[in-house]
């Protein structure tokens, strides 16, 4: 039953609920349930009755997802306070935290009037993350909290910081089917860290060049006086 493998889908990244019957009282699922409504008032012309439909959902569960938005299977909202926009697509296993926006911009800044972000497929939006513009989040990538979203994501990368910058992860970290909040919880995943850590390999690798050119040019000196 799609019900049950949906509500499955959710238990999967979400060790807290205890049965099938506490998911369906969360909001996140309260509201993509009212956004099905609303969405197909909207395909049918009922522009009034489908913001009725949004609204309602909004005031229930602090979530608003716009009647216009395109939602695909198994999306999970955990917890609330996110914001999507009309032309906003979410594809399959989509995950989105707390306080995240998935926003627009002038419409003629993307194509067709499309003003609001793709998610591809296995995306997740970490809590407090901003998605802004008519822009692609490919397959499986990461988005970590608080992170701003300006440009195309590549499918599978990790976005950190503001503006976001894509970090390196471990093999290990990117093959775990589901990773919550979208980042490896660690220091060495913070793009500022990284950027200090390639400097002082590369420091060390000119620091071995010039001793080794030093020595070939002076080799009767101590190393300590070459360097």
């Amino acid at each position: 039953m799609a019900l049950i493998a949906y509500l499955d889908s959710i238990k999967s990244r979400d060790p807290a609920p205890r049965s099938r019957w506490e998911i369906l009282t969360y909001p996140g699922v309260l509201a993509l349930g009212l956004h099905r409504v609303a969405h197909a008032l909207l395909n049918a012309r009922l522009f009034f009755v489908a913001r009725v439909v949004n609204h309602l959902s909004r005031f229930l569960t602090a979530i608003d997802i716009h009647p216009g938005a395109t939602i695909g299977r198994n999306f999970f909202i955990d917890h609330g306070f996110v914001v999507i926009g009309e032309t906003a697509v979410i594809g399959d296993n989509v995950t989105i935290y707390q306080c995240v926006t998935l926003g627009g911009t002038d419409p003629a800044n993307g194509v067709a009037g499309k003003r609001h972000p793709t998610l591809e497929d296995g995306v997740i939006i970490g809590s407090g993350a901003q998605v802004l513009g008519p822009i692609t989040v490919g397959k499986r990538a990461r988005v970590g909290a608080n992170a701003v979203v300006t440009r195309d994501v590549t499918e599978g990368a990790t976005m950190v910081g503001i503006p976001a910058k894509p970090v390196l992860v471990d093999a290990g970290d990117y093959a775990k089917p589901f990773m919550p909040y979208g980042t490896p919880c660690a220091q060495k995943f913070d793009p500022e860290t990284q950027k200090l850590e390639i400097l002082r390999c590369e420091i060390e690798a000119l620091r071995t060049r010039l001793d080794a050119l030093t020595a070939e040019v002076r080799p009767d000196l101590p190393k300590a006086a070459q360097r």
